[in-house]
């Protein structure tokens, strides 16, 4: 396994960054990449700090999950009163880096298992430059699909397929809104989705909120720059859910949808919007959208600091949504 910092193309003379979104990524003249967030990747097993176990699953060549069955489980029968949720999550990273095997996703969705508790699958999808969008909605569709499909012995014997969640932070959340929109998913599995959780979703738009920082043109250059296709640019309905045009929210394949947004982030006032959004949009008779802010951090926060309060209120805020009925 690598740390995540693997350059291509490099060359004696190819010194002239072409494409600057540091700190995740820079792409030079000659087509060398480099990516200077250190992300060191750990394989699976069992998690001595909270009895989690985890195994790895191919799902295709370019892709594959992580899956996490907390202690819990070998108490629990095969009958469907006994089954636990099942989480599938999305990591960050802009869709340039990340994987499911990083030591920070593979610490988080230890303690995500063990705290709600639920089966969890952790997907690993294929990364831009390499793999421009929809690359990595694809993979994550694929792989929500073979989560629903229970054909894993894990899932089937205590995965509850009326309590699927989808998880995901930054562009993962991203990536759950465009899976919770997708007309694939809806219907899918026991009539859809129990419910999704966007954890500081990366969403943007042409024209700033109130309270948002201006600016915005590293936001801007690099969904342009993963997303080619991308139409009217950070309006794209991927990127901007509540673009003119855009499709319903009312459409969201679950039942409730929680966002969780951090004081500190420049994504918070979309993060907020969006929550906003999709309340209108369900009405005053269907309230189960739930916006969370922690206070006085920033952008993932969780992930570099696990260990603070901050963190763990995190965590039970998120188990107690998947644990409520």
């Amino acid at each position: 396994m690598s740390d995540g910092r693997v350059t291509s193309g490099s060359s004696a003379e190819d010194d002239e960054v072409v494409h600057d979104f540091a700190p995740l990524l820079l792409v030079y003249k000659g087509g060398r990449l480099e990516r200077p967030i250190p992300m060191p990747l750990v394989p699976p097993g069992r998690d001595a700090a909270t009895g989690v176990v985890s195994r790895d699953v191919q799902l295709s060549p370019s892709s594959f999950a992580r899956l996490y069955l907390p202690p819990t489980a070998a108490a629990a029968g095969r009958g469907s009163s006994k089954r636990l949720p099942m989480l599938v999550y999305f990591h960050g990273g802009g869709f340039v880096i990340g994987s499911a095997a990083a030591a920070a996703y593979h610490r988080c969705l230890n303690d995500l298992a063990a705290a709600c508790p639920a089966v969890a699958v952790s997907v690993d999808y294929r990364l831009a430059p390499e793999h421009p969008l929809p690359a990595a909605y694809e993979d994550s569709l694929a792989a929500l699909k073979w989560t629903l499909s229970r054909t894993d012995p894990w899932l089937a014997a205590h995965g509850d397929p009326g309590r699927v969640f989808l998880a995901g932070d930054s562009a993962g959340g991203n990536i759950c809104h465009h899976l919770a929109m997708h007309p694939d998913v809806r219907g899918a599995g026991a009539g859809g989705l129990k419910g999704v959780v966007l954890i500081h979703p990366w969403f943007w738009g042409k024209t700033p909120l109130d309270g948002e920082p201006r600016g915005g043109e590293v936001e801007k250059g690099l969904w342009e720059f993963v997303c080619p296709g991308a139409v009217d640019g950070v309006d794209d309905p991927r990127m901007n859910p509540t673009a003119p045009g855009a499709p319903a929210l009312r459409n969201l394949a679950c039942a409730k949808v929680m966002v969780c947004v951090a004081e500190g982030d420049a994504l918070r006032c979309r993060g907020v919007a969006y929550a906003d959004a999709v309340a209108r949009a369900r009405g005053p008779a269907d309230a189960a959208v739930e916006l969370f802010e922690s206070v006085g951090v920033g952008h993932v926060f969780y992930l570099l600091e696990p260990a603070v309060e901050k963190a763990a209120e995190l965590l039970r805020r998120i188990a107690a949504f998947v644990a409520a009925e």
